[in-house]
């Protein structure tokens, strides 16, 4: 059998035909691939596509015999790399397939093989596992083979997807909420503040009637035509009669969207301000939830929410699920975006929206809004009050070039007003942020690495030579902590460094081996300003990983910065501790790939979460100093970081993870297993200690949303069975 695949016009290839990859380049927001097989042909269709820039959103159009229909249409949620599997029959008159690989201008690999076997279709997705690691995995089932005029028989339906099933639970649950008594929202409390320009009719049609089901009191919708040239958004508005709660501001020229929408906030009349793009929704039942939430919170002043990511005919095909604010994320990528909720008085105060930002007026707003603003007056409601219309034809996936050196400018411009001079690079994904903290004249600050071990001459020798040979950072001391080596060689290394390198300390005093005791011998002998502790197990990778550490203590507040770990195999080991995970604490996204994004390409940014990993552990000498010793009668070997973590974090200390700082962990090579004997008492006893002096089995981690579980490293969606209204 020989496929055919055939590009549409968004599609051009990214390099010549047999280059060794099939790389292809999305040029608009419908690329798309017709692939055609013959009437007898090989059974089992496999299409591998894989995102190289960014995460993708592929969507497959099955011809059930009536050709390609959007209802016959299979969306899959956003990720990085896809194979897909497909039944075509060995025979048949229906002989092809679409694929669209995104729904906006991006990069993408995409490659199609078809099988005569079940057994030939697994190995070959087998060998595509095996080369390029971890994939989403789709079946579309067995196809329609023949054209018929016959009806197809109800076979049953598919089941709902977890994004559509927690969304419906979610609105039900709103339906079910009785209204909170008004205090603090009293009159006119809500205007949804909305830009247009040249908008389908139906967008506008679905946004209005979305706001008028809401059937809250207190609020107004504003549409603010931008100079539209389309006639058939002229004539909707033409055709509009007025109403008391939805007015129309229909602007002469094209200004732009900031322009367009600080025409519109000139005529809202609310306490607070909601921004919606035009071809976006609100979500049932949204105005009571908020509304309820800030009548719990009367002292808040910002509020945002979740999203449901819906296609172009409003079908759900996935969630945006937020944490709790987080100051540090929001200057890697603007996860808060919308439905957000603002004081209008604030707004007037800084200026509205300023133009020059465009594609990112947005995030430009949010950072000048919060800022100086106490973190606990900033809630999320994780009730997904706002549905995305994901279409691919917003200005910043258009133009996402321009759109991030506009949110880049945004980012220089919020630190210089913290007379903090950065520069701005792009993240692990290249259109996310990095911030880069000049430092000009000022010297780094002396840090104290303490490294408590052992024997295990081949370790302790590795991460030396690392610190010293390998690492770029200008002023450290060593201190590593023995609890009793006997290895000859070990010894004499020890010697060797004390004799070379001013800098080495080597303090060796027999006793059972207590990861707590060991760093607090190092905390009191340490001379520096800042203390870094770390596992003798650890091997470094790039040169900067210590000074990116330091760079992070410049974020207000921060007392402990973790760092991204990778086993040797280049799995993920450490992304941070999320408090709560199988009633204790744990590891999120464990054996992940190495570039795995998470949830909105989280983990390719820095994030504040709630506890890291004690292997690679930088300590504040402000925090240090605040929060003390290392429990070494609870936590002699398991759970000390986290407790220590928490201990911090009770304290009001930020603690920092970012994926800047990469390195090997060969885990617990040197200490052996804790899952016998005497070990297995201890480490017991260690969980017991954290659950009673934490309460981590009902301890809520902000750094998590609370849709997700808590039973393993990689979190599923959870259906609510209440609504979570924050509280300050």
């Amino acid at each position: 059998m020989t496929l055919k695949i055939l590009p549409n016009n968004d599609v051009q290839r990214e390099i010549p035909p047999g280059a060794g990859a099939n790389l292809w380049k999305s040029l608009g927001d419908d690329p798309a691939f017709e692939i055609r097989f013959a009437p007898v042909r090989k059974r089992l269709v496999v299409v591998h596509i894989a995102g190289t820039d960014e995460p993708i959103d592929p969507k497959f159009y099955v011809n059930r015999g009536r050709g390609f229909r959007e209802k016959d249409a299979v969306t899959l949620l956003a990720g990085r790399r896809f194979i897909i599997t497909a039944d075509v029959g060995a025979v048949g008159t229906i002989c092809s397939l679409r694929a669209d690989p995104a729904s906006f201008p991006t990069r993408f690999s995409f490659d199609v093989a078809a099988f005569s076997s079940a057994e030939a279709a697994e190995k070959h997705i087998s060998t595509l596992l095996d080369a390029h690691g971890q994939s989403e995995r789709v079946d579309l089932g067995k196809l329609a083979q023949y054209w018929t005029k016959f009806p197809r028989l109800p076979l049953g339906k598919r089941s709902k997807s977890a994004a559509i099933q927690y969304a419906e639970t979610s609105y039900r649950l709103a339906a079910d909420l009785a209204a909170s008594p008004v205090s603090s929202t009293a009159g006119l409390w809500l205007s949804v503040v909305v830009p247009v320009y040249n908008a389908p009719a139906r967008y506008l049609a679905d946004l209005v009637r979305s706001f008028e089901t809401q059937n809250e009191e207190g609020t107004e919708l504003i549409l603010s035509d931008d100079g539209s040239t389309f006639q058939e958004t002229r004539r909707w508005f033409e055709t509009q009669g007025s109403k008391d709660n939805i007015r129309f501001v229909l602007n002469d020229k094209n200004g732009g969207i900031a322009t367009a929408t600080n025409a519109g906030l000139l005529h809202a009349r609310g306490l607070w301000i909601a921004f919606l793009d035009h071809d976006d929704v609100i979500a049932p039942h949204a105005f009571k939830v908020v509304r309820h939430a800030l009548e719990q919170n009367a002292n808040a002043n910002f509020l945002y929410t979740d999203e449901l990511v819906v296609d172009d005919t409003l079908k759900p095909t996935g969630l945006m699920l937020k944490p709790a604010y987080d100051p540090v994320l929001l200057t890697g990528v603007n996860y808060i975006n919308h439905f957000s909720i603002y004081r209008r008085s604030r707004l007037q105060e800084i200026g509205y929206i300023r133009t020059g930002y465009d594609g990112s007026q947005d995030y430009d707003l949010l950072l000048r809004y919060l800022e100086g603003l106490p973190d606990n007056t900033i809630l999320h409601l994780p009730y997904p009050a706002y549905w995305w219309r994901r279409n691919g034809r917003t200005y910043s996936r258009k133009f996402v070039d321009a759109a991030t050196a506009n949110a880049r400018k945004a980012l220089v411009e919020r630190f210089e007003r913290q007379r903090q001079p950065v520069r701005i690079e792009g993240a692990l994904t290249d259109t996310l942020h990095r911030v880069i903290f000049e430092r000009r004249e000022t010297p780094w600050p002396k840090i104290s690495i303490i490294i408590p071990s052992k024997d295990s001459f081949d370790l302790i020798s590795r991460v030396l030579k690392d610190i010293f040979e390998r690492t770029d950072y200008p002023n450290f001391e060593v201190l590593v902590i023995d609890n009793g080596s006997s290895d000859q060689a070990v010894l004499d290394l020890y010697e060797h460094y004390r004799e070379t390198r001013p800098a080495f300390s080597a303090s060796i005093t027999p006793e059972p081996f207590n990861f707590s005791r060991s760093i607090n011998r190092g905390l009191r002998a340490a001379k520096g300003e800042h203390y870094l502790i770390l596992n003798n197990d650890v091997e470094i990778i790039e040169p900067d990983w210590l000074k990116e550490m330091v760079a992070c203590l410049a974020y207000e507040g921060t007392g402990i910065v973790g760092a991204k770990l990778l086993y040797p195999n280049d799995k993920i080991q450490h992304a941070g501790v999320i408090v709560g995970f199988g009633g204790l604490a744990g590891h999120w996204y464990m054996n992940k790939p190495k570039d795995f994004g998470g949830p909105m390409n989280r983990l390719h940014v820095r994030n504040a979460v709630t506890c890291v990993t004690g292997a690679v552990m930088l300590i504040s000498g402000g925090c240090a100093g605040a929060i003390g010793t290392f429990d070494e009668e609870n936590f002699a070997v398991a759970y000390n970081d986290v407790d220590y973590c928490l201990r911090a974090h009770m304290a009001g200390f930020r603690i920092i993870w970012t994926p800047f700082a990469c390195l090997y962990h060969h885990e617990s090579l040197s200490r052996g297993s804790d899952k016998s004997g005497e070990r297995k008492k201890r480490f017991e006893q260690e969980k017991d200690n954290l659950r009673r002096l934490h309460a981590t089995q009902t301890f809520e981690d902000r750094a998590i949303n609370p849709a997700y579980s808590r039973d393993k490293s990689d979190p599923k969606i959870v259906m609510p069975t209440k609504l979570r209204i924050p509280l300050m």
